[in-house]
C-alpha cells in the first residue's frame, strides 16, 4: 500500500493526499510536479526511475489507511540531478 508521503523531497512543499501535483517513482520517492518536470526531467534522483502522477487515496479509505506523516527532505539529491 502506498505511503502517500506528505511533501516533495526537493523543495519540501506540502503534497497532501488529494494533491494532483505529486509525482512518485516505484520506490515511492515523492516530488512535486514542478520539481519533477523542471529539475528532474521526470526521473527520480534516488533510483533513476520514472516519475509518474501519484494516485489519490479515496477519502473513505483514509481513516483505516491514513497517509504518512513522515516528511523526507533531501534537497542535495535534487541539486546533484541538476548538475548531471
Amino acid at each position: 500500500m502506498l505511503a502517500i508521503r506528505p511533501n516533495c523531497e526537493c523543495c519540501n512543499v506540502d503534497l497532501p493526499n488529494e494533491s494532483t501535483n505529486a509525482r512518485i517513482c516505484t520506490f515511492e520517492c515523492t516530488f512535486c510536479v514542478e520539481c519533477a518536470d523542471t529539475m528532474l526531467a521526470n526521473t527520480c534522483p534516488n533510483c533513476g526511475g520514472e516519475l509518474v502522477r501519484r494516485p489519490i487515496r479515496p477519502a473513505n479509505k483514509l481513516s483505516k489507511h491514513p497517509a504518512s506523516l513522515t516528511r523526507i527532505y533531501k534537497p542535495e539529491g535534487c541539486a546533484e540531478a541538476i548538475t548531471q
